[in-house]
């Protein structure tokens, strides 16, 4: 075992396959990424001294997946759950271990499979009635009865406050799809107009179906290990250059903040500060994209520009190939595939790695990759270079 280090990084990235992908449970599915991760990183699952898990919507796998992979004497075994949060908290907490000692090579993995053959995607998120009772029963009464509905009414209100509307949350869509043409992963890869995006179905208005992600089934997992071990190791380390989190537990009150800040405000000046960069800085950001709406406010809390002006900001074609802040370049949660915040991460790898292909950014140096968890609840934020933090 190796002592405290001066840094960590990511040095490998294992990806099922993902989507419509059916017959393996979610246990399975996240041994599989754990394995693809560090044959990725040229190590054997015998140097893991380390791992931290995080399930999806359809449960499992939770700590047993130490025994399925046949790891011993693990310093470090954790399942933890901030939603689309966990995982950059998990890559955060991982690499603290790493530099204070306490692991030295830990994976991070999230396994979800929650779709079903034949069946619609919204069925995956449905809650059974029988769930409703005291105050959820009085919303649910009002006809809040999914996720969709609580990121409409912040959409709104967001609407309502500053102005915002729906085609600027159309170019969001819009710009990730044509990133996604580029991906082969991508579930979605057909091109979008704002045509098609307005005639979009309604989930909950003001959200149209192109304004909501994607539900898929597989398993994504990063190794995370000492910045100096990466230099004998199989990829181009992604190095860890600062992490935070925020939490605002406002609990959608009346008076609130609700819709209009969220937890980036309070996770991105601290990461950054860390990482000793500015927004200036950032060359490219992966942004959790449960939501078109959730891409415009975490902007505008990240500082890339006014609170209030990111409805301008994004039609204008900043986030799409081309443009000032290529962001989402694989395709997001709305178009590529759904794996909660480990959709942001996997493309942060690849772009750092320089492996992005038809997609590859033209700056890679400093990238922001966030996560918003529950319904703007929590909210995790990394930031990664390709080169060690100082060089």
């Amino acid at each position: 075992m190796t002592g405290p280090t001066s840094g960590a990084a990511i040095a490998g990235l294992g990806m099922t396959e993902l989507g419509k992908v059916y017959g393996r449970s979610p246990r399975r599915l996240a041994a599989e990424a754990v394995r693809r991760a560090v044959a990725d990183a040229g190590l054997a699952l015998g140097d893991l001294d380390g791992l931290l898990v995080s399930h999806g919507m359809s449960g499992s796998p939770g700590i047993e997946l130490a025994g399925t992979l046949g790891l011993r004497d693990l310093r470090l075994l954790t399942q933890m759950n901030a939603f689309g949060a966990t995982a950059g908290a998990m890559v955060a907490y991982a690499a603290m271990s790493v530099i204070s000692g306490a692991a030295s090579t830990v994976a991070c993995v999230f396994a979800d499979a929650p779709l079903r053959p034949k069946q619609p995607a919204g069925s995956a998120y449905h809650r059974d009635a029988r769930e409703w009772y005291g105050y959820g029963g009085m919303t649910a009464a009002l006809g809040f009865r999914s996720v969709n509905a609580f990121y409409a009414l912040a959409a709104r209100r967001h609407m309502a406050r500053y102005g915002t509307t729906s085609e600027q949350l159309g170019a969001i869509a819009v710009a990730t799809r044509q990133w996604a043409a580029r991906n082969p992963l991508a579930q979605m890869r057909e091109p979008i107009t704002l045509a098609d995006h307005q005639n979009s179905r309604w989930v909950a208005e003001p959200l149209h179906l192109l304004d909501c992600c994607l539900v898929s089934n597989g398993a994504i997992a990063v190794v995370v290990t000492g910045a100096d071990r990466t230099r004998d190791l199989a990829q181009p380390p992604v190095h860890l250059w600062g992490w935070g989190q925020g939490h605002p537990g406002h609990g959608r009150e009346r008076g609130s903040e609700f819709g209009l800040t969220t937890g980036a405000a309070v996770s991105g000046p601290i990461a950054m500060k860390m990482a000793g960069v500015g927004v200036g800085d950032i060359d490219m950001c992966q942004l959790y994209d449960c939501y078109t709406y959730t891409v415009l406010v975490s902007l505008e809390d990240y500082g890339f520009c006014a609170k209030g002006e990111g409805g301008p900001f994004v039609e204008s074609g900043a986030l799409g190939p081309g443009g000032a802040l290529p962001t989402n370049t694989g395709g997001g949660q709305l178009s590529a595939y759904y794996m909660w915040g480990m959709t942001p991460l996997s493309e942060a790898v690849i772009q750092a790695r320089g492996h992005g292909g038809d997609r590859q950014a033209p700056r890679n140096d400093v990238i922001l990759v966030s996560g918003n968890g529950g319904v703007l609840d929590h909210h995790s934020t990394l930031i990664v270079s390709p080169h060690a933090k100082g060089a």
